[in-house]
C-alpha cells in the first residue's frame, strides 16, 4: 500500500522533501500512521448507505410527492416482526441437537478462560440456520456480530477495514466463504493465527512490511460447499460442524413459534401440515407458514388448521412431500416420454424447457434425498416411489427392486 499525504500549499514540493517529511511522521508515530493508512484505503462503511438514504429521503420538486419513499409505521413494524423470528439464545433455538452441545461446551470453555470462541466453520444446505447461530454465539459472548459475504470482500482493503474494527471478542461472520477471493484469503491466514494484519507499504526496493495488531476475534465461516475450501483455510478452523435437515417434530415447533410471533392464530395439525411440506428446511417452512397467513387472511378463514394449510399449499402448488410445479413437472416428463429413464440431462433439460445445471443444482438433490430419483452412469431415473406419488403404476421390475430394497415387505 502506498502512503497518501496531502499538502496545504498550492505550490507542490520537492521530492526530496516530500520524502523527508512522510519518514519524519513515520518515525513519529509508526503506529498511528499504520492505522491511519489502512483506513486511507477503506471507504467509510456507512458512506454510500448514508448518501443513498439522504438521496432518498431528499424531496423532489419536480413531483412534489415525497411521501412514497418514507417509511410507514407499519412498514417498521412488520420489519421488526420479521427480525424477530430469528432466536437470540441458544435455548430458543430449535433443532440441530448435537451442534448445540458442542457449542455449549466451546462458549463455557471460553468464558470460563475469558478467551474469544475459537475460529467456527459451519457448512450445510441452505435456510438450515448458520447466521442465525452466529449472531447466537455473540449474543451468548456477550459481544459483536459484523456479518458479510465473501463476494462482498472483492478488495484486500475490504477484509482489512473489517478487522482493524473488530473489538475484543467481536464475531466477524463471512458467509459462502468459499468465494473469497485468493489474495483476500491470503490476509486472513495471519488474521486466524496470529491476530495480526501484514501491509506492504511503498513499492520495489523500497518497500518493506509492517505488522498491524488485531483485536482477538471470532471467525464463523458459512458455506454451502466444503469441499470447495482450501486446505489452508479450513484447517484454520478449530470447529467444523456440519448442519443436519430439520424432522417434522422440530419444524413444527418452528411453524408454532413463528406463527406466535407473526400473531397467526393456527392448530397443531395446521403446523404439522407446513412442517411436513417444508423439505426440512426452516427458511421454506416461515416462507410458507406466511403464503398459508396471506391465504387467511383474505379467505377470512379465522385460525389455521390442517385442511385449510393444506387447501392453501395446493393452491400454491405445493404437494405434501413438499414438491413444487417444476418438481414434479419433471418427474411426470421422465415418466410419459421417457418410459421412467434412464435419461441424460441434457435431454432432460430440453425436454421441460429448464436449465440443465439448475435442475442439476436446485432440483435434483431434494429429489435424490427423499428416493424418487436416481442418477445412474446411462442417466436419471425415476424411482418407483416417484411412480406412485405421481400416480402411476411403476413397471414390474422396479417394483420387484422396490420390495427388495424395503426390509419390512
Amino acid at each position: 500500500m502506498a502512503i497518501i499525504s496531502s499538502h496545504s500549499s498550492a505550490q507542490p514540493p520537492s521530492a526530496n522533501s516530500q520524502s523527508s517529511k512522510t519518514s519524519a511522521s513515520e518515525e513519529k508515530n509508526p503506529e498511528s500512521q499504520k492505522v491511519q493508512e489502512a483506513a486511507t484505503n477503506q471507504p467509510s462503511p456507512n458512506s454510500e448507505e448514508d448518501s443513498l438514504q439522504a438521496s432518498a429521503h431528499k424531496p423532489d420538486p419536480s413531483s412534489g410527492r415525497t411521501e412514497l419513499l418514507q417509511s410507514s409505521p407499519g412498514a417498521e413494524e412488520y420489519k421488526k416482526a420479521e427480525e424477530g423470528l430469528r432466536p437470540r439464545c441458544i435455548g430458543d433455538y430449535i433443532g440441530q441437537r448435537a451442534l448445540k452441545e458442542v457449542l455449549h461446551i466451546a462458549i463455557k470453555a471460553a468464558q470460563g478462560r475469558h478467551e474469544p470462541l475459537d475460529h467456527l466453520l459451519l457448512y450445510g444446505p441452505p435456510g438450515l440456520g448458520k447466521t442465525t447461530m452466529s449472531l447466537i454465539l455473540a449474543a451468548e459472548m456477550g459481544v459483536d456480530c459484523k456479518i458479510t459475504t465473501a463476494p462482498a470482500l472483492e478488495r484486500p482493503r475490504d477484509i482489512v477495514g473489517l478487522l482493524v474494527n473488530l473489538k475484543p471478542g467481536d464475531v466477524l461472520f463471512i458467509d459462502e466463504i468459499h468465494r473469497l477471493p485468493r489474495m483476500t484469503e491470503e490476509i486472513l491466514y495471519p488474521a486466524m493465527e496470529d491476530f495480526r494484519l501484514d501491509i506492504t507499504i511503498g513499492k520495489g526496493q523500497g518497500a518493506r512490511t509492517r505488522s498491524i495488531p488485531l483485536q482477538r476475534f471470532t471467525l464463523v465461516g458459512a458455506t454451502t460447499r466444503v469441499g470447495a475450501l482450501t486446505s489452508p483455510l479450513r484447517d484454520r478452523f478449530g470447529l467444523v460442524q456440519r448442519l443436519r435437515f430439520y424432522e417434522r417434530d422440530e419444524l413444527t415447533q418452528i411453524v408454532l413459534r413463528t406463527a406466535e410471533i407473526l400473531k397467526t392464530p393456527i392448530d397443531n395439525e395446521g403446523a404439522i401440515e407446513v412442517a411436513q411440506r417444508s423439505r426440512g428446511t426452516p427458511r421454506i417452512a416461515n416462507r410458507l407458514l406466511r403464503r398459508v397467513r396471506d391465504y387467511v387472511q383474505v379467505k377470512q378463514h379465522g385460525t389455521v388448521t390442517g385442511a385449510i394449510a393444506a387447501e392453501a399449499l395446493e393452491l400454491f402448488n405445493v404437494d405434501p412431500m413438499g414438491l413444487d410445479w417444476t418438481d414434479r413437472r419433471m418427474l411426470t416428463t421422465m415418466i410419459e416420454k421417457f418410459g421412467g429413464g434412464p435419461v441424460g440431462l441434457d435431454t432432460l433439460a430440453a425436454a421441460t424447457g429448464e436449465d440443465a445445471q439448475t435442475i442439476e443444482e436446485v432440483y435434483e438433490p431434494y429429489l435424490m434425498q427423499i428416493g424418487y430419483l436416481q442418477r445412474t452412469p446411462r442417466g436419471r431415473v425415476a424411482a418407483p416411489a416417484a411412480w406412485i406419488h405421481l400416480g402411476y403404476h411403476p413397471p414390474d421390475g422396479q417394483l420387484t427392486l422396490m420390495r427388495l430394497s424395503d426390509p419390512s415387505s
